[in-house]
């Protein structure tokens, strides 16, 4: 019985020293903008935090007569709706790319229109996705990101 008692209060004591570091932190105020808002979406939205901003912005969809016109002009719509939002390609730390009806025959064409309108270096991180549909029979490629400033 006499070993029981210290134990105990050892771990009575190990557990107050642990409540006595906790702290709780205050979450830091952000505010959003909302870019180009209609019909029921925001092309964009940009959510400040502190010295961050980090700018979402929604699926941009290619037209064209293939693959190749449809994934050049969903860059395009990408580059404009990113400078609409004060960021450039370089800012970008995700983006997320969905074709319609996705073949491995897409992989290389893919790659040469990426790498001559994006280059091939310090690329973010990327997530490519063969999907059944997109919102309109007609739409192909859909790209997403997600960009990161200091301000």
């Amino acid at each position: 019985m006499k070993y029981v008692i210290p134990l105990l209060v050892l771990i009575v004591f190990s557990c107050e020293s642990r409540t006595e570091k906790t702290t709780v932190r205050e979450p830091e105020p952000f505010s959003k903008t909302y870019i180009n808002p209609h019909n029921g979406y925001s092309e964009a939205v940009a959510v400040q935090t502190g010295n961050l901003k980090t700018i979402y912005i929604s699926g941009q969809v290619g037209e064209g007569e293939d693959f190749e016109a449809q994934f050049r002009d969903a860059l395009g719509k990408l580059f404009k709706m990113l400078e609409a939002s004060g960021v450039t390609f370089d800012d970008v730390v995700k983006y997320n790319t969905y074709i319609v009806d996705y073949t491995p025959e897409y992989l290389p064409i893919f790659r040469k229109v990426r790498k001559e309108l994006l280059g091939d270096s310090d690329m973010p991180a990327s997530t490519l996705v063969g999907v059944d549909a997109l919102g309109l029979e007609a739409w192909g490629v859909e790209i997403e990101a997600v960009a990161v400033i200091q301000n």
